[in-house]
């Protein structure tokens, strides 16, 4: 078991350090957005993200209800 630990720390150790050597060559030193809605693709495509989409439909369906009781 504890041979196991030990391969597991090195590899997450490994890993870390890849990810600090990509920080640290990279121009700005910062990783890019994973976000949806900062992908151009995905803007592209008409995909936002779970919470805009849940925004827009907030707003649409305040309008539907106000419309409707006016």
């Amino acid at each position: 078991m504890l041979k196991t630990l030990l391969i597991s720390i090195l590899i997450i150790a490994a890993g870390m350090m890849l990810l600090l050597v990509k920080v640290l060559l990279r121009k700005n030193g910062k990783f890019s957005s994973q976000h949806i809605h900062d992908s151009q693709a995905m803007k592209e495509r008409g995909i936002h993200c779970v919470m805009d989409q849940d925004r827009e439909m907030r707003r649409t369906a305040r309008t539907a209800v106000s419309e409707r009781s006016e």
